[in-house]
């Protein structure tokens, strides 16, 4: 995952698109009282702290990698609402969440089919898993990064970067949700139809998020080269219209332990036993129904 390379200001530029997503992902989540919430990949803090009021929690801790991202949440912290610097990956909570919560994070970690039952095993009896992932993978503002990190001039100086898409089928999801003892899930794609100026605008987009690996590594005048270029193979992908229609897809997976378990893998590590293997293939909304989401895939 990028770190201190992330530029809150340039993330922030479109915040309020940002947001959205986020607080859809929020309206997922049954509220429980005194709740333990951990949001991985929190960034500023401004959303976790949204979320940590909306459901009245106990706790609530934000994690992220960036220190420039910590540093804007830094002012936002108070006796329950904590922010942490941690690796995703390798992050083990002090006490078990009531709730993991992660919006646009998990699609920079790499091998989910590792990572998910990871996480399910970190929550506590009955806790409940939230994510949102983009997986916007096939739109030019992605692959057409991808093309250009393999080129001339870049190529050298990118030092072998090679971006990748971790994020599973969304079948898969609901296939470990299930394995892992999830009582009650929901799996949806959504596409967002964001409104921008021009097409111009889909490169600032991605300077906050997509094209902070190639800040890092390339310099200042290099950077702006490949920015030129960028923008200029978009408009060529068209259409160049003002304004711009840029959609946006985004994985929503939720899911629910029953009262007074904890997911499988879990379980079968405090018995010694390994899991057997996965078949590869503003105001909080109200959350739908339980019934009406059990085992469903949008």
């Amino acid at each position: 995952m990028p770190g201190s390379a992330w530029d809150p200001l340039q993330y922030e530029r479109f915040r309020e698109q940002r947001a959205q997503p986020y607080r859809d992902l929020a309206s997922l989540v049954e509220p429980a009282e005194s709740m333990r919430v951990a949001d991985l990949g929190c960034g500023t803090g401004e959303l976790t702290a949204w979320l940590h009021a909306a459901l009245d929690a106990r706790e609530t801790t934000g994690i992220d990698s960036s220190e420039t991202m910590l540093a804007e949440a830094a002012p936002r912290r108070h006796e329950a609402l904590l922010f942490q610097r941690a690796d995703i990956r390798t992050w083990t909570p002090a006490a078990p969440p009531d709730l993991i919560f992660s919006n646009a994070a998990l699609q920079w970690v790499e091998h989910h089919e590792e990572l998910w039952p990871r996480l399910a095993g970190l929550l506590a009896a009955g806790g409940q898993i939230a994510a949102q992932m983009p997986v916007s993978d096939d739109h030019p503002s992605h692959t057409v990064a991808r093309e250009l990190a393999g080129e001339p001039p870049y190529r050298d100086r990118m030092a072998g970067y090679e971006r990748p898409f971790p994020v599973l089928p969304p079948e898969r999801y609901a296939e470990m949700l299930f394995t892992l003892g999830f009582e009650r899930r929901l799996v949806r794609l959504q596409v967002y139809e964001h409104l921008l100026p021009s097409v111009d605008s889909v490169v600032s987009w991605m300077e906050g998020s997509l094209l902070t690996p190639f800040r890092e590594r390339l310099a200042g005048p290099l950077y702006e080269r490949l920015l030129g270029e960028y923008a200029r193979r978009l408009r060529a992908h068209g259409p160049d219209s003002r304004p711009y229609l840029f959609p946006f897809k985004r994985l929503f997976v939720w899911g629910r332990l029953p009262t007074g378990r904890v997911a499988a893998s879990a379980a079968t590590r405090r018995q010694g036993r390994p899991m057997r293997p996965a078949r590869r293939p503003g105001p909080m909304p109200r959350a739908a129904s339980p019934s009406s989401r059990s085992g469903s895939v949008e």
